[in-house]
């Protein structure tokens, strides 16, 4: 969440990114922050007050009794009983006023970075960067359209998948539902290639791979931001109040939480593979067909904290990191500068990275790479100590997808069709164990 000291010391750069990221009613939530803050500190100054003055009272008890001053001992004893039942009012007050302070502060989303775009929609997004010719550098998404890679007609995934036996969707809807898929043969390797292709390359980059749970309690999911944001987009176990992980952000991100790390110690990269849970509520169409979009599916993290001064250092760290590995998977990609109105509650700015899919004529996001700044850390309460100075300050945090499997099979079957089936990228061939699906 952001920091009250840059609330209310910069109160119309925050004003003013939260209207760059279109939230609804920015100023009147700033304000309302300030004010909450005044009532916790005028509450908390009454509060010092009057434990100041009860303590005063207490010490001259026994100097009264001393002197035999019985009565007067006596009144100072009542004087005492009564602060102290004003003493517990004001301490209800005071964590009252805090609390909701809390809660409203979780409500306002991080402010974007000067160098993320104007815009309202993923229409509004800004190419940067794609492997495309066609491409050309600052335009928006709505003003800029791909060529297809080749022009010959092209099978989708999902009946390249029936075609080859790689991936049952009826089979997955009996055992759990729609979203669910189930991976076979060939397809179950290439899931599995797929993973430890990405893992071996995050190690060599310098992540130490972590391998964490996939449910977590209520705090880790309010460490990150996905609640109360997200709640209704995550799977939740009532009866031990636990929550399916949406990514490994979450569990790994929390590892940090409540943690003060020593500055030689960063940045610390982290990377982890595991399964995510996403409900995908309201998803419906042509548009989440095959693996367009799942319930479960596996994907590879990388999350990193830093230094505030490092962290944008970080952020294009990753972001070539993620360009190598779609370089040697061979696809065409793209990458996107999201607007303020399409970037995530929590992130100050995003890169998308999407592929394109052959068959379906159209763009697929397989990553996001974000860097967060301090508004992950405040809420985690992750600082570090400045080696000169022994002070604390809050952390940057960073994480992005590398990769994000479904879509990124999809758009390997799509795009490597040839008459005598499916190739295989080269540098994923030794992970496979073959060249081609047939």
């Amino acid at each position: 969440m952001l920091t009250l000291k840059l609330i209310t010391e910069e109160t119309e750069r925050v004003v003013a990114g939260l209207e760059k990221k279109h939230f609804d009613g920015a100023r009147e939530a700033v304000e309302r922050a300030i004010a909450l803050d005044k009532m916790r500190r005028e509450t908390q100054t009454k509060l010092d007050a009057t434990l100041a003055e009860s303590k005063k009272y207490a010490a001259q008890i026994g100097a009264l009794m001393k002197q035999g001053k019985r009565e007067e001992a006596e009144a100072a004893k009542a004087e005492v009983g009564q602060l102290k039942e004003l003493t517990t009012q004001l301490q209800a007050q005071m964590k009252e006023a805090e609390d909701e302070l809390t809660r409203h502060l979780c409500t306002i989303p991080n402010i974007p970075y000067d160098e993320v775009p104007q815009g309202a929609h993923a229409e509004d997004n800004r190419v940067v960067k794609s492997n495309l010719k066609e491409c050309v550098e600052g335009d928006t998404v709505g003003n800029w359209t791909a060529n297809p890679v080749v022009e010959s007609a092209r099978l989708p995934h999902w009946e390249l998948a029936k075609k080859y036996n790689l991936i049952d969707f009826d089979l997955g809807v009996k055992i759990s539902g729609a979203g669910f898929p189930v991976y076979i043969g060939k397809g179950a390797r290439l899931q599995r290639a797929l993973i430890n292709f990405f893992l071996d390359e995050a190690r060599k980059s310098g992540y130490t791979e972590i391998m964490p749970p996939t449910v977590v309690n209520a705090d880790s999911g309010y460490g990150t931001g996905q609640l109360p944001d997200k709640e209704g987009q995550m799977y939740h176990c009532e009866v031990d109040d636990l929550y399916l992980i949406p990514t490994a952000e979450v569990p790994v991100t929390n590892i940090y939480r409540d943690v003060i790390l020593d500055e030689h110690d960063l940045p610390i990269k982290n990377c982890a593979y595991t399964q995510c849970f996403r409900r995908e509520a309201g998803s419906y169409g042509k548009d989440v067909r095959g693996l367009n979009r799942l319930h479960e599916f596996s994907k590879i993290e990388i999350v990193r904290i830093d230094k505030p001064e490092h962290s944008k250092e970080s952020h294009k760290e990753m972001l070539e990191h993620v360009e190598g590995l779609l370089k040697k998977l061979e696809l065409p990609y793209r990458i996107l500068l999201l607007c303020g109105g399409d970037q995530s509650f929590t992130s100050a700015i995003c890169y998308d990275f999407e592929v394109y899919s052959e068959a379906q004529k159209r763009w697929l996001e397989v990553s996001s790479v974000s860097n967060f700044d301090t508004y992950q850390a405040n809420r985690l309460k992750c600082r570090y100590r400045n080696a000169e100075t022994k002070k604390t300050q809050l952390c940057h945090t960073l994480n992005g997808s590398a990769l994000a499997l479904p879509r990124i099979v999809a758009a390997l079957l799509e795009n490597n069709q040839t008459p005598d089936g499916i190739r295989i990228p080269k540098a994923l061939q030794p992970y496979t164990g073959f060249d081609i699906i047939d």
